[in-house]
């Protein structure tokens, strides 16, 4: 559905028709630009839309099915962008991520968004409210919605390196570390991570060529080049996000790591305090054992002190294993 359709001129929201077939005739013949917000459209709404704006059918199946990996694409009649906004849930200590797709036109811009991770709604009070950026054309659009999602990135980041100090604790605490839900623990924060690093890490090269960095971005249509400095800044923000996630994944891994070996190291230790018990219980046993055979001709039958003797015996083994185990730290 529509969720709003503004007209925009020398950075001001004007007065319009709010049929977006309309609104684009009016700022075709008189200037400015029409910014159309659309929130999961089916394909039947989203026909329309395709047949007025020109839509590459390509861009067109991407917006309407989502799952897309973040791109820019360049078509004859417009930009395509994709971006996946993320979301903290501090209840669950879970990330999730949604999709917004830009469409760039020379006096358009489209936008498509799926889930609730999305900025758009401030994006578009922010802008009215900066008359000068937004009288830069609908290219400070696709910059604010860029920008808003990158920053938001630097929350969860936080957000995330908070929740892996936690982490950290538990692990390397005297108790928590042997858990037996520490390394699912773990790993479903990976997971979290993996989520991250898909959102982030394959919006780097389309900021780039929206920054005019290459070949390919120095070339790129429908884009205002007073606006390329805005969008090197959120590059410098999206490399922090980028080596902060990075480090995230290694501290994770290292935990890991950290976390199964001292799973080991707890192991062998209760494996050598199972071999010192059974080495102290064979000893009697096996004397026990002997004098327990039925024989007639064996050594201090019928001695009066024989019993006393083997239990003083036994128990001077007992001793001599448990203090031996005990300075070894077996025990």
């Amino acid at each position: 559905m529509i969720v709003d359709c503004a007209i925009y001129r020398d950075g001001r929201r004007a007065e319009g028709p709010q049929d977006f077939s309309e609104a684009l005739d009016e700022v075709r013949a008189a200037g400015g630009f029409v910014w159309i917000g659309l929130h999961e459209p089916s394909e039947k709404e989203f026909a329309h839309v395709t047949r007025e704006f020109a839509l590459h059918p390509l861009a067109v199946e991407d917006s309407l099915k989502a799952h897309q990996r973040p791109k820019l694409e360049v078509y004859d009649d417009s930009l395509f962008l994709v971006l996946k906004p993320v979301v903290y849930e501090p209840e669950s200590d879970a990330v999730s991520s949604g999709e917004v797709m830009v469409f760039l036109g020379d006096s358009f811009v489209l936008t498509v968004r799926h889930g609730e991770g999305s900025p758009l709604a401030a994006v578009r009070q922010r802008l009215e409210h900066e008359p000068e950026m937004l009288a830069k054309g609908p290219t400070a659009v696709v910059y604010a919605i860029a920008d808003a999602t990158v920053d938001h990135y630097l929350d969860v980041a936080a957000e995330l390196q908070t929740d892996l100090e936690e982490l950290e604790t538990e692990v390397f605490s005297p108790d928590g570390g042997g858990s037996r839900n520490t390394a699912s623990r773990i790993y479903t924060f990976k997971r979290q991570i993996l989520e991250f690093r898909r959102a982030t890490v394959p919006l780097g090269p389309p900021v780039s060529r929206l920054a005019g960095s290459g070949v390919a971005g120095a070339g790129l249509p429908f884009v205002n080049d007073e606006a390329r400095p805005f969008f090197r800044d959120v590059g410098d923000h999206l490399a922090r996000v980028n080596e902060s996630v990075e480090g995230l994944d290694r501290l994770v891994s290292d935990i890991l790591s950290a976390h199964l070996a001292q799973m080991s190291v707890r192991q062998n230790d209760d494996m050598r305090k199972i071999s010192a018990w059974a080495a102290m219980a064979a000893v009697p046993t096996m004397i026990a054992g002997i004098y327990g055979m039925n024989f007639e001709h064996m050594p201090e039958l019928h001695w009066t002190w024989s019993y006393p003797a083997v239990i003083a015996v036994m128990a001077a083994l007992e001793v001599g294993l448990y203090r031996m185990f005990k300075r070894r730290g077996w025990l």
